[in-house]
């Protein structure tokens, strides 16, 4: 008799679950940011960290933080899709933080030619203009 209650609850269960599994990961985690193309900001608005960092990615480094320069996967397609190895990450300072911060700049190209600045670690970018 036990197993009879039993029987439908998880059946109920692997339903829902097998659900959520099939369910494409872009609708279950909606993107909180603006898309790429909705925001920007001038140099002369980033803080004054980011105008530095951006002033070493000009001069080819040195940077200070050994992650300075990797790859940038762009998982969450936030940015405009590119081959992966395009984009490269950068740490924008953050006073007072024990570690790397949220504060990132995003160089897209070899040379670079676009970027994008990140205060919230990844969840939301501006692009920089002139």
């Amino acid at each position: 008799m036990r197993r009879s209650r039993l029987l439908p609850s998880l059946l109920a269960g692997l339903a829902l679950l097998g659900g959520l599994l099939a369910e494409p990961a872009a609708a279950r985690e909606p993107n909180p940011g603006p898309a790429f193309g909705d925001a920007s900001v001038s140099v002369q608005e980033l803080p004054a960290e980011a105008r530095s960092t951006l002033n070493l990615i000009h001069r080819g480094g040195p940077f200070p933080y050994p992650k300075d320069g990797s790859t940038f996967g762009n998982f969450e397609r936030r940015l405009p899709l590119q081959p992966r190895g395009y984009y490269r990450e950068y740490t924008v300072d953050t006073p007072g933080a024990r570690n790397r911060g949220a504060r990132r700049l995003i160089a897209g190209g070899q040379p670079p030619v676009v970027f994008y600045y990140t205060d919230d670690h990844y969840r939301s970018f501006r692009r920089l203009r002139d």
